[in-house]
């Protein structure tokens, strides 16, 4: 039997736009420049620019790049014979707490729970579900999040874009284009 949770039951949202909004802040930290107030508010247009619907798509689309990440950290940590638990989600809530003007300490408990769902196979968007919708509390941790991931997946790659890159060729595996 199915979980209801399962992956494959959930919406994978806009992928192509969280990943747009993901590679723009870890370019802007990798080349450590400081946030053009131009590219934040071209960013900030666009997402206005969304109605209700899509903008649900874009937070699905974050979601889903958290579980990818969560599964590609899995697989890793596994073939190294060590957890994801025991690595990847202290490494994040820690780094979260120590960010106390970006991250409201209220969200880090959901955070901690929705990396153990993904890491266990659960669909974060799903899991989230059943908790109700979610907060504005919440939307920079879950950016920061997913942040912080895809930063780990390029460092323990060596490549700056590892995780974009990982999730590119996905996109274009879905839509039957060769993988670069």
């Amino acid at each position: 039997m199915v979980s209801a949770f399962d992956p494959r039951r959930a919406p994978v949202g806009d992928l192509g736009t969280a990943l747009l909004i993901l590679d723009s802040r870890l370019k802007q930290v990798r080349e450590e420049r400081r946030e053009d107030p131009a590219e934040r508010e071209l960013i900030e247009r666009f997402l206005r620019s969304f109605d209700l619907d899509a903008a649900d798509d874009v937070l699905n689309g974050a979601c889903s790049l958290i579980y990818l990440y969560m599964e590609w950290l899995r697989q890793a940590h596994e073939a190294n014979e060590s957890d994801v638990m025991e690595h990847v989600v202290p490494y994040v809530v820690d780094t979260l707490r120590k960010m106390p003007r970006s991250v409201r300490p209220e969200a880090i408990p959901t955070m901690s729970a929705m990396l153990t769902a993904a890491a266990i196979g659960v669909s974060p968007t799903l899991w989230r579900r059943q908790y109700g919708p979610w907060t504005e509390a919440e939307m920079n941790a879950l950016e920061v999040t997913c942040f912080l991931l895809a930063d780990h997946i390029n460092r323990l790659s060596d490549d700056h874009d590892a995780a974009t890159q990982m999730i590119a060729r996905l996109l274009d595996a879905a839509e039957g284009e060769p993988a670069p």
